[in-house]
Parts: structure tokens; C-alpha cells; sequence
């Protein structure tokens, strides 16, 4: 059964509707033609104004360009600023992903980063507002750019961190999410509860029960998440 509807929303132009229409949580980004970015303060100062009073929830990305997800000092700095904006904004919690090739020139999760962005998401730090509160924490689908035993050692990474979630696709964008089920579900029992695993990309309000029941998930997200 699905607790949880994640709503993508580039902008606040269909959040009212998207809650109306059951969405319990709101993905806030901008930029969705390049995968999403981070949103400005003035939209998410008004996404979380007009949600904290309806009981739902907003996480702010935090992703300064389009592109890969290999980041350069400067654009880490970039990150953990956002997601200093974000908190003192009072929003629920910030999305963000990063990798980095190894020796080998196989993509890992890139662990001192993601360190310093989960600490700047749940700790205290310069640049944020008196008494923010610490914020919950999803990784993205820099994920899928993974291998499966790379992912598998994310997970471990990420769920010692703290983050309460990863959102991911199971496979290459674009490919139907059903036909990824085999691999979602393999992540999910390696999860083990220790971390949540959310599907998105392809999921609907047409299939979501339908995908939810699939991979035995009580939360789904999407930009078509809730009829509108």
C-alpha cells in the first residue's frame, strides 16, 4: 500500500494541485529538462509557506548544473550552500547525488562529499539560520550511474550516514520501471530496512499501485506521481 506519493515539481505553479491531489510530498527542483537543479529561494520560501500548513512535506534539491555528477570543489561549495539555504527555509529535507571515478576508473559513490553534504543536511555549519532544524536526506539517481555492487556499497555507505533514502530507477533512463523490478527488488532486500529505496521515473497514478505492490515499496515519486 502506498503511504507515500512524491510529486516532482519544477517550480510552484502545480504544487497546490498536486497536494489536492494527494501528494504527501513535494520534490522541488528546477530544471527538469537536464534532470533537475537547485531551486530558488523565493520558490522554495513559497513551496514550503504553502505546504507546512497542509502537512506535507518539501525536499529541496541541491544540484548546481546539468550534466554529470562529478563535482569540482567549487561546486561542492555551491551544494553545501543550498542546502544551508534550504534548511534555514524550513524545508523537510534536500536531495543531492555524487560520484567519482576511482583508480580504476569505475564509478563509486563519491564518500567524502557525500560526508560533507549528509553533515550540512544534518549537523550545524556557517551559513545557517538560527536554529534550523537538521533535515532528512535523499540521494538521487546519480545512483544509476552506478554498478550493482558499486550501488550495493553506496547503500552501505549511505545508510551508515543516516540518509533515510535513495531514488532510483533500477536501470538506464527511459526503460520501462517495470522491466527494472528484478534489480529494485534485489536493492531493496539488500536495503534491508536500512534505508529506503523510492522508484521514480516512469511511475504514474495509472501504475503506481501496480509498481508499488511489484517491489513491496510504500513510497513512489514522479512528475506524474497524482492525477492533476
Amino acid at each position: 500500500m502506498i503511504k507515500v506519493r512524491e510529486f516532482c515539481a519544477e517550480n510552484m505553479e502545480r504544487v497546490p494541485a498536486a497536494v489536492e491531489a494527494g501528494a504527501r510530498r513535494i520534490e522541488l527542483c528546477d530544471n527538469l529538462a537536464v534532470g533537475g537543479t537547485s531551486p530558488s529561494y523565493g520558490v522554495i520560501r513559497a513551496a514550503v509557506a504553502y505546504t507546512r500548513a497542509r502537512g506535507v512535506d518539501v525536499m529541496a534539491m541541491a544540484r548546481p548544473r546539468g550534466g554529470d555528477f562529478v563535482y569540482s570543489e567549487d561546486e561542492a561549495q555551491m551544494m553545501l550552500d543550498d542546502i544551508a539555504c534550504a534548511r534555514g527555509l524550513g524545508v523537510t529535507g534536500v536531495v543531492f547525488g555524487c560520484v567519482r571515478a576511482d583508480g580504476a576508473g569505475t564509478l563509486r559513490i563519491d564518500r567524502a562529499l557525500t560526508e560533507r553534504l549528509v553533515a550540512a543536511a544534518k549537523g550545524e555549519g556557517a551559513g545557517l539560520a538560527a536554529g534550523a532544524d537538521p533535515v532528512a536526506v535523499t540521494f538521487h539517481m546519480a545512483f544509476d550511474e552506478l554498478g550493482l555492487e558499486e550501488q550495493k556499497e553506496a547503500i552501505d555507505v549511505l545508510a551508515s550516514l543516516g540518509v533515510e533514502r535513495i531514488l532510483t530507477h533500477g536501470g538506464a533512463a527511459g526503460t520501462p520501471i517495470l522491466g527494472n523490478a528484478e534489480r529494485l527488488r534485489a536493492l531493496t532486500a539488500y536495503a534491508n530496512g536500512r534505508i529506503h529505496i523510492l522508484p521514480g521515473g516512469g511511475v504514474s497514478w495509472e501504475n503506481a499501485d501496480e509498481v508499488a505492490a511489484c517491489l513491496g515499496v510504500e513510497e513512489v515519486h514522479g512528475t506524474k506521481i497524482v492525477k492533476l
